[in-house]
């Protein structure tokens, strides 16, 4: 069973709405309620996003937020609702994936393989490859521990599992807490593979399950997260080497702050 998180944060000037409304209704259609349930929450998202949650079947809960507290901390709280030994994921709310049980095939590697900390979706434009030369980018393929008459389950072993669709061992979450951002954006599932290596977990995608970021970009919301990003890059590196060095305890709670 697994918790599905999810964090919204549309306003008029981002438009994404839309992309909210998508994403949600195709979970609807791919989770398995019966096994997993699915925990929203809003970061004070405009009108049309609040009134579309507001009709939100029974079986998604919505935290509703009065301002935007970043991406991490929201997922948090949804996460502080997970049960004993309860698989959390952190999930994007502009992707569609056209797998029917996706989120069974995560909890079966996690359940096969107890080394597998983080196990996430592949996205089409992720640069993890086994002939990349560069060092963060190389990853390695293998196949999941193998049962006759099971599917057979192909890994790629990567440094970062982008953060766009990816499921924590709840093993895990009881060695590093809950996700970490220093800002309002960026770098938490970054950090979160770090913290999960230097706990002594693999992280690694699952690449055959196909996932779609709808969202084409091009907009000022994006050139805002662009920015942001790069602002915080040298912040990043540095979180980085405190983690690996263990400066930096890789334990964080879920409203931990940015202590310099």
């Amino acid at each position: 069973m697994a918790l599905i998180g999810m964090a919204v944060y549309d306003t008029q000037e981002n438009d994404r709405t839309q992309y909210t409304i998508r994403t949600i209704e195709c979970l609807l259609k791919t989770v398995n309620f019966g096994k997993h349930r699915v925990v929203i929450v809003d970061n004070a998202s405009c009108e049309a996003t609040q009134h579309y949650l507001e009709r939100h079947p029974p079986s998604i809960s919505v935290i509703r937020l009065d301002k935007n507290i970043g991406t991490a901390r929201a997922i948090n709280k949804a996460w502080q609702r997970r049960g004993e030994m309860e698989h959390c994921v952190k999930m994007d709310n502009d992707v569609i994936i056209e797998e029917k049980d996706w989120a069974d095939v995560l909890e079966f590697v996690l359940n096969r393989d107890p080394t597998i900390g983080i196990v996430g979706l592949k996205r089409k434009d992720c640069l993890e490859h086994p002939d990349n030369p560069r060092d963060w980018y190389h990853s390695d393929m293998h196949m999941l521990k193998h049962v006759p008459g099971e599917p057979w389950i192909p890994l790629e072993q990567v440094n970062h599992v982008m953060g766009t669709c990816q499921m924590y061992n709840w093993t895990l979450l009881q060695k590093i807490g809950y996700l970490y951002q220093p800002g309002l954006y960026g770098f938490d599932d970054a950090l979160a593979s770090v913290r999960a290596k230097v706990a002594g977990f693999r992280t690694v995608f699952v690449p055959h399950i196909k996932i779609d970021h709808i969202d084409p970009g091009g907009t000022e919301f994006q050139s805002w997260k662009e920015k942001y990003s790069g602002e915080q890059m040298d912040l990043y590196y540095r979180l980085k080497d405190e983690y690996e060095s263990k400066k930096r305890s890789v334990y964080s709670l879920p409203n931990e702050e940015f202590i310099a």
